[in-house]
């Protein structure tokens, strides 16, 4: 691993996705309810992407125990060790946290409220143990064991990551209260009822919704996306050019998802700037300290 790459990549590309962020930031404190009246259009399809655009960086946990299993596996057998009672430990982690962070995508996908019925939250949790299951049979088919103290801080670092922007994102609601543009849209006089994201008062917006408009909780999630190429970095058929098409891809997917809470009037373009700009700066932190603490060997 070189030290001076952040999550996998020169430290120059996250800085720019840092300055990109700092920019729209600084456009949106002059110009935001402006741009939310051109680009908010809610309708259909984008509430189904605004649904399913958090799924890819949710499912870097599942990604991320694959990552452990497979280096606990190789270090363990190599002992003489049984892995089998700290890989189940983990997946039953894997499971109850995988309960909280997904419950409402597997909610939907079943079609119903887990706390409505004993079969169906049994049915719920079989998801999961056969998602996790699969993994540990899959992932250790592509992924290079043969630096299994990288594999392992890869793994952790991606759950780190996860955990810490949700978290982070769910703090910071709290210490602001901005209303959302679609709230604003229900009032006779939708600028008089703007904030801006300075605007501070803590707590005063409580649990509701319609007053969390900074900073974007989606935006705070996919960001923690910037990891990926972590992952395609511990793949057995790996190459830079590999890596950089990934990071690439994962800017680009940042561009559409800011775009669409914009378009579904769910945020301002500050918001979800700062959303990406937490999580990115919380992953690329957290996976710089884990790979030096674990220190990962040095590829060859």
């Amino acid at each position: 691993m070189n030290t001076k790459n952040t999550a996998a990549m020169p430290f120059v590309y996250i800085f720019g996705v840092i300055v990109v962020c700092l920019a729209g930031i600084a456009i949106g404190s002059f110009f935001d309810y402006e741009i939310s009246v051109a680009l908010a259009h809610p309708d259909g399809l984008g509430d189904i992407i605004a649904k399913i655009s958090p799924v890819p960086a949710y499912a870097l946990m599942p990604l991320g125990w694959g990552c452990i299993y497979t280096g606990l596996k190789k270090k363990l057998n190599s002992s003489g060790k049984s892995a089998g009672i700290p890989l189940v430990f983990a997946a039953c982690i894997a499971i109850a946290l995988s309960g909280g962070y997904y419950g409402g995508i597997v909610n939907l996908l079943l079609g119903y409220v887990i706390s409505d019925h004993i079969i169906r939250t049994i049915a719920s949790w079989l998801f999961w143990v056969i998602l996790y299951a699969l993994i540990t049979l899959v992932m250790p088919r592509f992924l290079d064991d043969s630096k299994p103290k990288k594999l392992i801080a890869v793994g952790l670092a991606l759950w780190a990551s996860t955990i810490a922007s949700d978290i982070a994102v769910q703090w910071l609601k709290h210490i602001a209260y901005r209303p959302r543009y679609r709230y604003l849209l229900t009032l006779e006089d939708p600028l008089a009822g703007y904030r801006n994201w300075w605007e501070m008062v803590p707590n005063l917006a409580g649990s509701d919704e319609n007053f969390q408009s900074w900073p974007s909780g989606h935006m705070s999630i996919i960001g923690v996306l910037i990891a990926l190429p972590l992952l395609t970095e511990c793949l057995k058929k790996r190459s830079i050019r590999i890596s950089v098409i990934v990071f690439a891809l994962v800017c680009i997917y940042f561009i559409a998802a800011c775009y669409n809470r914009i378009q579904m009037a769910a945020h301002f373009l500050s918001d979800v700037c700062f959303g990406t700009m937490d999580s990115c700066l919380i992953t690329a932190g957290i996976c710089t300290v884990l790979l030096k603490l674990f220190k990962a060997e040095r590829e060859e």
